[in-house]
């Protein structure tokens, strides 16, 4: 299991200095966002300088690309944002794919027009699924195109909110491309320690075989979202499950400040 960190938890544009900042924390791998390379997270368009300029800084810090950060509202109620989102989602993929990054992560995306991580009643409607899914099976097309994966992360305020809801989703649309990122944190709002290691463990025996990629992030028994370690996600039991079911990927760490950064890093390790 190699541990990692989202690229964006360390400030500036230049892909050398922020993957440098990676190295310098700990981490041998990391999610890369397009924004580290001084673009807009999901661009218009990538000049062939940022690509070999990312490539370069990955090669020169030693810390890998393991995933690409690709998300949109793929259940925006209007129709012309999500066709705007599907336009870029296809730039960062062929981002990824000139990167050789294996994985581009996916928001399932909310009825609410103006967060795409924030919840809506509107969610758990049929036709708020089905809007979701056009935009996977069409994202799923580009992906086999370029030879990517995407990954799909239970999100209690998307419309994948479960481990059950991502598998079903796997099962409907019938491609290897699409996988899953498991972070315990997303999978409640509230729990008690042992409500949380029973819904975390249930998740990592649904969604075995299927996980590309896992997250690093705790939250408070009240809700709040907390640094690894600090709340009740109960990670070595989490790390040791996950290891139980085969995966062998990405541990991603991400919701901390740079600072913190290091201790994470220590943390994580031990447990892999």
């Amino acid at each position: 299991m190699q541990v990692g960190v989202f690229a964006r938890t360390f400030p500036g544009s230049e892909p050398a200095g922020v993957l440098a900042a990676v190295r310098d924390a700990g981490f041998a791998v990391t999610q890369f966002n397009l924004a580290c390379a001084g673009l807009p997270s999901m661009p218009h368009a990538v000049p062939e300088g940022a690509i070999s300029a990312i490539a370069a800084a990955s090669g020169a810090s030693g810390v890998a690309l393991v995933a690409l950060s690709g998300t949109y509202n793929m259940a925006h109620p209007d129709k012309a944002v999500r066709d705007d989102g599907m336009r870029r989602l296809g730039v960062v993929i062929k981002a990824a794919a000139s990167l050789a990054v294996p994985l581009v992560t996916l928001c399932t995306g909310t009825r609410n027009a103006d967060d795409q991580w924030a919840y809506h009643p509107d969610n758990a409607d049929r036709e708020a699924w089905d809007d979701m899914a056009g935009e996977i099976e069409k994202a799923l097309q580009l992906a086999e195109r370029h030879g990517v994966d995407l990954g799909i992360e239970p999100e209690q305020a998307n419309i994948v909110t479960s481990a059950q809801d991502a598998m079903r989703l796997i099962a409907e649309m019938g491609s290897k491309r699409l996988r899953v990122v498991l972070d315990p944190a997303n999978l409640f709002e509230q729990a008690s320690p042992e409500e949380a290691s029973a819904i975390v463990a249930a998740a990592v025996e649904r969604t075995a075989g299927h996980v590309a990629m896992a997250h690093a992030k705790d939250r408070c028994a009240d809700g709040r979202f907390a640094t690894a370690g600090r709340g009740v996600v109960d990670f070595p039991d989490f790390v040791a499950r996950l290891k139980s079911s085969g995966f062998d990927g990405p541990l991603v760490t991400h919701g901390l400040s740079a600072e913190e950064a290091p201790g994470v890093a220590r943390f994580l390790m031990g447990l892999t």
